[in-house]
């Protein structure tokens, strides 16, 4: 079992930075790939990025890169999202995961509770 909890979202206006941060515990997280994803009210929750469990590959959606980047530190079993020139079609309840990496929501056995980010104009 692992257990994942998000931090550091927020308000922030269009253009502006935030960095999230998913904590875990339980099982060993170099074990996992961990993914970001992001659900916005009434669509389907969306692939944001995912990184590799130790050589730190990574996969983003065409709609963040460039813009944002995830890292992991294994030390410290955490993964991080930090999210630079927001837009407001960024807004959405953010969720981080753990599983294999995939852009596919199914591909993840884990999950947090999610940290909503809300971007204004």
């Amino acid at each position: 079992q692992v257990q994942l909890v998000e931090s550091g979202g927020g308000l922030v206006q269009a253009g502006g930075s935030l960095e999230l941060s998913c904590a875990t515990s339980g099982r060993l997280f170099s074990n996992y790939a961990m993914g970001w994803f992001r659900q916005a009210p009434g669509k389907d929750r969306e692939f944001v990025a995912t990184i590799t469990r130790t050589y730190g590959a990574t996969i983003y959606a065409d709609s963040v890169k460039g813009r944002f980047t995830i890292s992991r530190d294994n030390a410290k079993n955490t993964v991080y999202l930090q999210m630079n020139s927001l837009k407001p079609e960024d807004t959405a309840v953010y969720y981080c995961a753990a599983g294999v990496f995939s852009r596919v929501t199914g591909a993840y056995d884990y999950w947090g509770q999610g940290t909503q980010v809300t971007v204004s104009s």
